[in-house]
This record gives structure tokens, sequence and C-alpha cells, in this order.
């Protein structure tokens, strides 16, 4: 197994995979990286303080990596998710199984990363998405985890499933791949969402709801993408929104919390130091609102303070003064 990608999600599926005694190379593209993972097995860049297995292997050349891999797993920022494939396409055998960890939509266009995929890789090339709640320390320190399996093939769904399962991980299988990609990218936006409420003092009441509407918005737009409701019921969908809604652990939510503390964006993005697939997100979750015709307001709030710089307050105003509706609207 190679895995793309050494930041902390990439480090803790890599560590885990590890354990589980599956051959793993981790590979880094900064080789001062690779070079303090091989001196200490630790990411004190991104994981300080967690042991990493002493079996796992640590890889700067991805075409070395790649070279004799049976699967890669990508754990890249969605950004990157294109360039990865690109080099899978080059480096790796075509029998080579491609799985990804990543958590958001094409930006420009909105697309599902798995349709990116198997139009660079072809529809032939088994393929996995892994999501659902899984904080990336407590991954790594073997806290139990859930999460949702979702494959182009039952078979490869299962086998993906036997290299992550063990006596603290649980894989579930399922076969919507739409929902689990849905669910783990909109669940970042609405812990944007929650960030910004909680930062500006509105309490547990408002996180709530904001929760509770998301899912609802979720499972419209999922409805009309294909979707299932119950995929975005289940832990790639609801769970995943819950945890990153409620935890500080999550880089959304911290983003959330600094763009109600008066942070501009980039000054956020900044403080956070780190990806957050939310912004991204926001802008693709707008854009096929609009495109299907969605009525999606949390996200619609959530753009202006992203994209147009908004104020977080005014932003919450437009949602609250929102007319009376019927819940299941």
């Amino acid at each position: 197994m190679c895995v793309l990608g050494a930041g902390s999600y990439g480090t803790a599926l890599a560590a885990h995979l590890a354990r589980n005694d599956c051959d793993t190379t981790l590979w880094a593209r900064d080789q001062t990286l690779v070079g303090q993972l091989q001196s200490s097995a630790e990411n004190t860049r991104y994981l300080p303080g967690v042991a990493l297995p002493p079996n796992l292997a640590y890889e700067s050349r991805i075409e070395i990596c790649l070279a004799d891999a049976t699967d890669v797993l990508i754990a890249v920022p969605s950004s990157a998710f294109e360039q990865s494939l690109q080099q899978i396409a080059q480096h790796a055998s075509q029998e080579c199984g491609v799985i990804w960890a990543c958590k958001g939509l094409q930006k420009q266009t909105g697309r599902f990363l798995g349709d990116v995929l198997t139009a660079k890789l072809g529809q032939a090339v088994n393929h996995a998405v892994i999501s659902g709640p899984t904080f990336a320390r407590e991954l790594a320190e073997g806290l139990p985890t859930a999460l949702t399996v979702a494959a182009s093939a039952q078979a490869y769904a299962t086998h993906v499933c036997e290299l992550l399962h063990s006596n603290r991980f649980r894989a579930y299988i399922s076969d919507d791949m739409r929902g689990v990609q849905l669910g783990g990218a909109l669940k970042n936006v609405y812990a944007i969402a929650a960030g910004i409420s909680d930062g500006l003092g509105f309490g547990a009441n408002a996180r709530v709801a904001l929760i509770t509407r998301g899912l609802a918005e979720m499972r419209r737009l999922g409805d009309r993408l294909g979707a299932s409701a119950e995929t975005l019921s289940g832990l790639a969908g609801t769970g995943d929104l819950i945890l990153t809604c409620t935890d500080d652990q999550s880089r959304n939510r911290r983003f959330g919390l600094a763009l109600a503390d008066g942070l501009s964006v980039d000054a956020a993005l900044a403080k956070i130091g780190q990806s957050v697939e939310g912004v991204a997100a926001t802008s693709a979750a707008f854009g096929l609102s609009r495109e299907h015709g969605v009525e999606m307001p949390i996200v619609e709030q959530v753009y202006e303070v992203v994209a147009n710089a908004r104020q977080p307050l005014d932003a919450v105003r437009s949602l609250l003064e929102r007319a009376p509706r019927s819940e299941g609207a």
C-alpha cells in the first residue's frame, strides 16, 4: 500500500494500515519531512507526540512509492487530487486499486472526485472512497473509530474493509459512492457555519439548529444528485457532520471561529496552518445549489462570508430573518 500525503490524516491512515500488518509506504513531497519521519518515527509537524509503527516506510520519490503498489490511498487536499491521479497514471500499474480519503469536490466544477478519477484513469480501475467521523490524532493513537467504504465493486469494497478493519476500527460497506462523497464534502461547510455561530456566542441551541438544518440541506441536494438519504443519515453524513461541527479538532470549525473573531479569510487560513477543505467545498456546493435549483440558505451565507467578505453577524441575521416555513420543506 502506498499512502500519498503525509499530513495529519494521511499519516494516521498509514500508521493504522501498518499496525494492521499491511506493507505500507507513506509518501511526502518534502524530503526534509521524510528524513524527520525516518529518524524519529514521529510526524512532529502534523501529529506531534504520536509514535508511528516501526514497520511503516517513508519515501519522497513518488515513482518508487507507486512502482510496486497493489493499492494506493490518496490523502492529499482535494485541490491536489487530480495531480495525484496524474502521478498514478504515470507510475502505477493498471491493476493498482485507488482509494481516496479526500473530503471535497472539484472546486471549479463541483464534480465528484470519483467522476474525476474515472475520467482520468478509466472506468475499469478498482476505486473506493473512505469517509466518516475520523479525527486524525484519535485514529493515530488507536482510539476506537468507524467509517464507511464505498467502492466501484463489492469485491473491492470488501478488500478495502479488510485492509482497514481491526479490533479498534470498524469499516462499513456502502454502494452509494455519491452519498459518501457528498457527506464528506458538505459537512465541512456546516462546520464553518457552526464555528462562526459559536464564535459569536450564540450557544448550543443555535449550533444544534445549524447541524439539523444543514443535514436537511445535504439531503435536498443529495436527492437531486442521486445520493441515498440513508447514507447521509449514517457515518459519512450525520456522523461526520456532528463531529466536525462540535469539536475543535476540526480545522473547518476553527476556521469559522477565527472568522467570527474578526479575522479575514486569508488570516484565518494562516492561523490554521493546514488545508481547510470547507473553503473550496463552499464554492462548489454553492455552485451545485444554483445549478440544480436546490435551496441551501446556510451554504449561501457561508459562501457570502468566505467568497464575498460578508460580516459573519450579518450572515447569521439573514438566516434568522428568513420567513417561517414547514420543517420538512
